[in-house]
């Protein structure tokens, strides 16, 4: 296995962002996290479940005598529920944050498709349904440390991968100008930048360090395209009054400078 490895993506604007894949260490201990989390919330759902039982079972008794049947298909429901817990909490994560649970935020990882858009619900459903066939036996950690791009069954299917977090650098190649250093204050109180993801960040990061290598319709049609999908990513009801260059520069300032 290659640590660090590499991985190149082109987005539908021609621009290739180059991610970390997040290799079998960070997916470790993103899990082992993940599940002492999991394992929290299985005990309070059994310890729920058995103070419902025995209440459930006294009232029952009072009314027939014939309850062993009724107490199999509540074990049966009782087992279908620790699995729809056990999966949901993968799904209902990924989905909401953007590929990530709570080991994989503190593991600064995260899961995006092939293509390198978010996962959507199908995406973490497939992973997690087939995560019990990727533990038994190590099978998983076995695909992570001898595939290329460091993928388990689930990934595979699901067609995804498992990438480090992309880590915001202030530095640059570029020049920042000053119309776009007094707009990225207006976009920080009027724009939701928390819907503008690591890679969308990365594809206005990489315009600003090309552009000046660009021919002017080039840049001109390029810097129009990324800027109305940015402004429809950060809900703007209408573009400030700035020039797409302008407005890209403002982005990247108030995505570096963000709350989260």
């Amino acid at each position: 296995m290659n640590f660090f490895n590499r991985i190149r993506l082109q987005t539908p604007e021609s621009v290739e962002i180059e991610f970390t894949l997040a290799g079998i260490g960070n997916r470790a201990l993103a899990l082992l996290i993940d599940y002492c989390l999991l394992g929290l919330t299985l005990f309070l759902f059994v310890l729920v479940w058995a103070i419902f039982s025995f209440q459930f079972f006294d009232l029952v008794n009072n009314w027939t005598k014939n309850a062993d049947s009724l107490g199999l298909w509540l074990l049966a429901f009782f087992f279908l529920l620790m699995f729809f817990i056990y999966a949901g909490y993968f799904v209902f994560f990924e989905t909401l944050w953007q590929g990530q649970t709570p080991g994989k935020r503190f593991a600064k990882i995260r899961v995006i498709r092939d293509d390198g858009r978010p996962v959507g619900l199908a995406q973490a459903t497939l992973r997690s349904l087939l995560r019990p066939l990727d533990e038994f036996l190590y099978i998983g950690a076995f695909f992570i440390m001898f595939s290329r791009q460091e993928k388990r069954l689930g990934d595979w299917a699901a067609g995804t991968i498992v990438i480090e977090s992309q880590i915001v650098n202030s530095s640059s190649t570029f020049t920042i100008s000053e119309q776009a250093d007094t707009l990225y204050a207006q976009l920080l109180e009027i724009a939701d930048l928390s819907q503008l993801l690591p890679d969308d960040f990365a594809v206005i990061r990489e315009y600003l360090q090309r552009r000046n290598a660009m021919t002017q319709r080039s840049r001109i049609a390029l810097a129009a395209k990324l800027t109305q999908q940015v402004v429809g990513i950060i809900k703007l009801d209408k573009l400030p009054q700035a020039n797409p260059d302008v407005f890209l520069e403002a982005v990247y300032l108030a995505y570096q400078h963000k709350e989260y």
